[in-house]
């Protein structure tokens, strides 16, 4: 347990910070998962759609540290390909 005013309010803070990542790390996995679910669908519009919405919000999850950036690359290109297969298909 932090015994000095400084570390208690490190602790305090730092707990405050990662409830708001949770939220933010939830969200643009949330956004992941509707992509996914309209590619399953085979749904390109959909996916296409999604993907469109989800793009931004994963780069600012980014840009604020959430996820690291070849992480959120790869999914990117994941994607991204599985959308392009569904219109060739």
């Amino acid at each position: 347990m932090a015994n000095s005013p400084q570390a208690r309010k490190r602790a305090r803070l730092n707990e405050e910070r990662r409830k708001h990542n949770a939220g933010q790390r939830s969200e643009a996995r949330t956004y992941i998962k509707k992509v996914e679910s309209q590619i399953k669908a085979g749904n390109y519009e959909g996916a296409k759609e999604a993907f469109q919405k989800a793009e931004p919000v994963l780069d600012s999850s980014v840009n604020k540290g959430i996820f690291a950036r070849n992480k959120v690359a790869r999914h990117k290109s994941r994607l991204s390909a599985h959308i392009k297969a569904l219109k060739s298909a």
